[in-house]
């Protein structure tokens, strides 16, 4: 954690035109693994963090984090998991109901929490401030990594062009890098860093058969990919990791 990027605020005006300087994008699977490895690890909002048809495929955040995790507990209130039961998701990772909102440590049967995971929650959220307060009052100190789409994503743009916009139906708002650290701010964090993620078109490859179809979709991922690492700040998503 010595290398974080303390305090973004040093580095951010909040002028209109002010450059700001962003890292690379990264794949978001490979950061947030690599992040948990050795870890006990609480996955919030886990079971359709992005579509249900990702659960059992590489594509699947938890699954990917129940490979380099020490353990990992998921967190998630869907009705496809039963009340007073969990799904046994790995040798070292299940998945229990419960609100990520407002979760009950002390039923999660794990002694010791090391990291925090939240893949793609906070967009659906009202109220993303108070959600990293509550965590901070119950588990202060501990890390945590969480990922959200870019509102300002060269996608969106592109989809702006033709009329179309791409929204999960549960979204609520929509954040970027500055709306982000001042999301950190508000909730006086202790440290954190925000790291741009790849473009990926995972959700349209695996719903279609046709190989000319998935071959066109992967030159598109190609394409903004390219523009991604040209133009950071047009990425896909972003990743905030840091310290609560």
């Amino acid at each position: 954690m010595d290398n974080f990027k303390i305090r973004q605020r040093s580095r951010i005006a909040y002028k209109n035109f002010e450059k700001i300087n962003v890292d690379r994008p990264v794949d978001r699977l490979d950061f947030i693994a690599n992040f948990c490895k050795g870890k006990n690890v609480l996955d919030l909002g886990c079971l359709d963090e992005t579509s249900l048809i990702k659960q059992n495929t590489r594509h699947w955040l938890h699954g990917r984090i129940s490979e380099t995790a020490k353990q990992v507990v998921g967190i998630d209130n869907s009705l496809r998991i039963p009340s007073d039961a969990e799904i046994i998701t790995g040798k070292n990772s299940r998945i229990i109901r419960q609100d990520a909102l407002d979760v009950d440590y002390s039923r999660i049967g794990m002694n010791h929490i090391d990291a925090l995971v939240a893949g793609e929650l906070i967009e659906h959220l009202e109220d993303a401030t108070s959600f990293l307060t509550r965590i901070k009052a119950k588990l202060p100190g501990i890390e945590f990594i969480l990922s959200t789409p870019n509102g300002c994503s060269i996608s969106n743009f592109m989809m702006g062009l033709i009329g179309r916009e791409s929204q999960h139906p549960d979204h609520t708002c929509n954040f970027t890098y500055k709306t982000l650290n001042t999301l950190c701010l508000r909730a006086n964090l202790e440290q954190w860093e925000i790291v741009p993620y790849k473009f990926y078109a995972t959700e349209m490859k695996l719903k279609t058969d046709r190989k000319y179809n998935k071959a066109l979709i992967s030159l598109v991922e190609k394409i903004f990919r390219a523009l991604e690492f040209m133009f950071p700040l047009t990425s896909f998503g972003y990743i905030v990791k840091g310290r609560f």
